[in-house]
């Protein structure tokens, strides 16, 4: 038994296959998932209704038909299968099949989780560029979301087998960098700050600081390259408490100064998709399906934010990227179609840049939301939130809903040290488990690392069961969570495995087990699902105590 769910669902279409014998039955491969109710099986399937129009028989006939099958081939695996409904297959599963479960996964040592393949897909060098955030202030809590997606995304597709660069692309050139030096060089000479400038008071803490190394303020070019790196190095200290660590840091700056810019341009005038008018330079875009044409150069002469991205993504993909991933903010969904486009004009593939755009987090503190604002200084920082609340908190409660959905923070549930607070009660299950094993005196770990679960005289209890079904569904959960882009699947998971651990813990006594190799069996489903829980928590960037 590799993985114990692919194994049976296995079972379920070879048995489908061979009463098929050749037979055109459609594309559709039958599902294998656990019913809502015990009382309807461990796993059902719906084989069967799949498989009637090939025998030329009802649903029920075909299900009849299937369960014979399956029963010869499944053995000592099943109890009983019950026809249910229009035709589905109930598989109530033996004893024997959940010890051997159990050991099977607690076998798998490291790869505990991983597919078989990658993601279920073809291996692909995937470069995911996150964060990203302007060198123009502090990273913020709501930055501390594309952080955790982008970093969670990028341990998810490394643990499935993608070799996986982690990117920070920095704006480092432009108006709003020269609006950050002028703010700058105003605080250094006790001057207003220039209208549409930076208001907080980091600009007078970079000022003092560029005062102190001799930086003239007058030298504006200086200014800003000097204050882009005192911001991009508390970004990336920060970025460090917050269990992210990027591979490659790339500069527009430097984009636009090894002529790779000017290089892109010219490639899409020579193939025809540029062209000139109201003086200015414009991308020719509909032709790849954007809704309107795009300025590359500007009228007074300058480059666009859209002509330096296309040239860097050009330039990720030049560097042996198969797929790109941009985690982006909410206000950038109209630029996926004009930047996919950009690429088809220089004559790559469009399909291999991929965009997550997140909605917007809302830090709320007492009811009330947190005002965001940059440039008036008027924002949560990421820092004042690890602070706060600290990184395991801040990246479960970024992580918990789909990047798709807004996220209310609520401060006061993630300072809270009860099971109300989600991170809590998954971490609380993990140092539980951890005590358990304390408890059952010296060298109870690695006794519970050799358990032999098929040793154990008494039955599976129903919250066994339910546990040992909810750690099968590791490699799924990772799959999903891969191909999806979607961390939050694994906050659920998590969660779902904490529950049942608790009902296991409450209906099942671990240490001091009555009965020929009870108590072995039942340190090893413990130190199982302590090792999912650390698994999974470890591939959201979040810690797993041992106590607390």
């Amino acid at each position: 038994m590799g993985d114990p769910v692919a194994e049976l669902r296995s079972a379920v279409e070879a048995a489908t296959s061979s009463l098929r014998d050749g037979a055109e039955a459609g594309r559709s491969q039958p599902t294998l998932e656990r019913p809502p109710k015990p009382e309807f099986g461990d796993y059902s399937t719906n084989a069967a209704m799949l498989l009637a129009p090939a025998l030329g028989e009802q649903p029920r006939g075909a299900a009849e038909k299937l369960a014979e099958e399956l029963d010869r081939n499944l053995g000592g695996s099943l109890e009983k299968i019950e026809v249910a409904g229009p035709g589905f297959l109930n598989l109530f599963l033996s004893d024997a099949w959940y010890r051997r479960a159990a050991a099977e996964l607690a076998s798998q040592g490291e790869g505990l989780g991983r597919p078989a393949a990658p993601g279920g897909a073809t291996r692909e060098r995937v470069n995911v560029e996150f964060v990203s955030a302007n060198p123009t202030g502090p990273l913020t809590a709501a930055g501390g979301r594309g952080a955790a997606l982008g970093d969670s995304v990028a341990r998810v597709l490394e643990f499935v087998g993608h070799p996986v660069i982690r990117e920070y692309y920095v704006n480092d050139r432009g108006g709003q960098i020269d609006r950050f030096a002028a703010s700058i060089a105003a605080r250094m000479k006790g001057e207003p700050i220039p209208e549409g400038g930076y208001e907080g008071d980091y600009v007078a803490e970079i000022g003092d600081s560029l005062e102190q190394e001799g930086v003239d303020a007058a030298d504006l070019d200086a200014v800003a390259r000097r204050g882009v790196a005192l911001m991009l190095a508390a970004a990336e200290e920060t970025l460090h408490r917050y269990r992210v660590v990027f591979d490659t840091w790339s500069s527009e700056r430097t984009m636009h100064a090894s002529g790779a810019v000017e290089r892109a341009l010219g490639e899409a005038r020579e193939a025809g998709h540029v062209y000139e008018s109201e003086g200015a330079t414009w991308l020719r875009t509909t032709s790849f399906g954007d809704d309107k044409d795009r300025v590359l150069i500007r009228s007074e002469g300058q480059p666009t934010y859209f002509l330096s991205d296309i040239a860097y993504h050009r330039d990720k993909l030049d560097r042996g990227s198969d797929r790109l991933i941009d985690v982006l903010g909410a206000d950038h969904h109209g630029y996926v179609e004009r930047l996919r486009a950009g690429l088809a004009a220089l004559g790559y593939d469009p399909d291999a840049l991929e965009v997550a755009i997140m909605q917007l987090v809302h830090v709320v503190e007492g009811g009330e939301r947190a005002q965001m604002s940059k440039r008036r200084g008027e924002f949560v920082t990421l820092d004042e939130l690890i602070d706060d609340i600290g990184a395991d908190a801040g990246r479960f409660f970024m992580l918990q809903r789909s990047h798709d959905t807004t996220v209310d923070l609520d401060l006061e549930l993630a300072r809270k040290t009860s099971n109300e607070n989600p991170v809590y009660y998954v971490q609380y299950a993990h140092a539980r488990i951890a005590s358990i094993l304390r408890k059952a005196g010296q060298g109870a770990e690695e006794r519970a690392a050799a358990a032999d679960f098929d040793a154990a005289e008494l039955p599976v209890e129903a919250s066994e069961r339910a546990l040992i079904k909810r750690l099968c569904e590791l490699p799924d959960e990772v799959v999903e969570t891969a191909e999806r882009r979607a961390p939050h699947r694994l906050c659920a998971y998590s969660t779902e495995v904490a529950r049942d651990f608790h009902a296991f813990y409450r209906d099942c006594q671990v240490v001091g087990a009555e009965g020929t190799g009870v108590e072995q069996s039942r340190l090893g489903l413990c130190l199982l699902t302590k090792r999912t829980i650390a698994r999974t928590l470890g591939l959201l960037g979040i810690s797993a105590p041992e106590r607390m």
